[in-house]
């Protein structure tokens, strides 16, 4: 069968009436397709945000260390060297080191997760010796990724943070953020007092001197005596090494406060808790308040111990909150 032949029509064979109604139609049309664009271009701001606010949203590192990347020209958009201070959108491409980044834009806050670190695995997620890590643990997540909140090594066990922002995870910790770390210590053979004093006073270590904000006897018996330590930092074994340069052997060490989190007594080891919107957002406004005071006054506040348990998504072989 032929295709049907289709007859031209010059624009003289058009009525009339229909010839002088087109140049109308073409008109309302471009003025329908301008407001389109001019509104879609209004739009784009709000969507668009800061390039190196993004990327440390999305863990790679603190707002001024992406600065110096794009100063030192590792990072592009769109294929062009990126530009201080220069706002991107959900469309642009951005690589660092010529590495594709997967960037997330939302209005919504990050998550946070309480997370109980049992002994024995690592807060990594590579290791050549296959131990287990925290990660696995956790809920999956598409389009970003957990970030730790610090570290606690192999044999430390308790309270670890967890959050999809790189940017929150860097604030809660640095120090000017003045988050009190506490932990519990089970010493063997106890302390003496000039220990305890010497402790409290500051001890030196390889890295500078280090001391505890508070020491409390928590009891115990036989060889073994518990005591209550807490301190603002966090660097590697801090507390272990503290207790070895008085003479003192940690047997056991579990961290049960982070800031304003305390580890939830129900909580039980390899299982986690989501903080509610509402704590978030409150943790964030808590962050940029004590940032401007530039003190940590506000870790006297009472403890924030609220949290929704987190029931789904935990990896396969273990039960709905963890095992």
């Amino acid at each position: 069968m032929r295709p049907k032949k289709i007859p031209f029509r010059s624009p003289s064979s058009v009525p009339a009436t229909r010839r002088d109604a087109m140049p109308e139609k073409r008109e309302r049309r471009n003025r329908q397709g301008a407001a389109r664009r001019a509104q879609a271009s209004s739009s784009e701001p709000a969507a668009s945000e800061r390039l190196h606010k993004v990327l440390a949203q999305a863990g790679l590192g603190s707002r001024r260390t992406i600065e110096e990347w794009i100063a030192a020209g590792r990072v592009e958009v769109n294929q062009q060297p990126a530009k201080t201070g220069m706002r991107i959108g959900p469309q642009d491409r951005v690589k660092v080191d010529g590495k594709l980044v997967r960037l997330h834009f939302s209005t919504r806050p990050p998550r946070v997760l309480l997370y109980h670190k049992p002994e024995g695995e690592i807060v990594s997620r590579d290791d050549p010796e296959g131990r287990p890590n925290v990660f696995s643990a956790l809920p999956r997540l598409r389009g970003s990724r957990w970030v730790a909140v610090g570290r606690l090594d192999l044999n430390t066990s308790g309270l670890i943070l967890f959050t999809t922002s790189g940017e929150l995870a860097n604030q809660l910790m640095h120090p000017g953020a003045g988050l009190l770390r506490e932990y519990a210590a089970r010493v063997l053979g106890g302390l003496t007092e000039e220990a305890r004093a010497q402790l409290l006073d500051g001890v030196p270590l390889e890295d500078g001197p280090a001391r505890f904000h508070s020491l409390e006897d928590a009891g115990g018996q036989g060889a073994n005596h518990w005591y209550r330590v807490s301190l603002f930092e966090g660097k590697n074994r801090e507390v272990r090494r503290m207790f070895e340069a008085v003479g003192g052997m940690v047997s056991r060490l579990i961290r049960v406060r982070y800031g304003p989190f305390v580890l939830p007594p129900r909580l039980k080891r390899g299982r986690s808790l989501e903080l509610e919107e509402a704590e978030v957002e409150r943790l964030i406004a808590g962050l940029k308040g004590q940032s401007k005071a530039g003190s940590a006054q506000r870790n006297a506040e009472k403890p924030l111990q609220t949290a929704k348990p987190y029931t789904r998504g935990i990896a396969a072989g273990r039960s709905a909150v963890g095992h």
